[in-house]
């Protein structure tokens, strides 16, 4: 996983006044394990789409870490 992506998903919880995530892995649930809430996931989003140019959300739901890591590298393998 893309040490970025990691770094802005600490940026979201401490906004929320929340630890670094530990043991994040790509079965890491947004919601469930980070404790994301929409607003979090819509900081999230606008966070990855300045960073890496990808709205990970386009196409739909993303439940995981792995599947936003998935979309984030979608454009770089081409």
């Amino acid at each position: 996983m893309h040490s970025d992506f990691l770094r802005l998903i600490d940026e979201v919880r401490a906004n929320k006044k929340q630890p670094p995530a530990s043991g994040v892995t790509r079965a890491t649930r947004l919601r469930e394990d980070l404790g994301f809430a929409s607003l979090d996931l819509a900081e999230l989003t606008v966070r990855i789409e300045e960073r890496f140019g990808v709205d990970v959300f386009a196409d739909g739901l993303v439940r995981t870490v792995g599947e936003v890591a998935d979309k984030i590298e979608k454009p770089r393998q081409r």
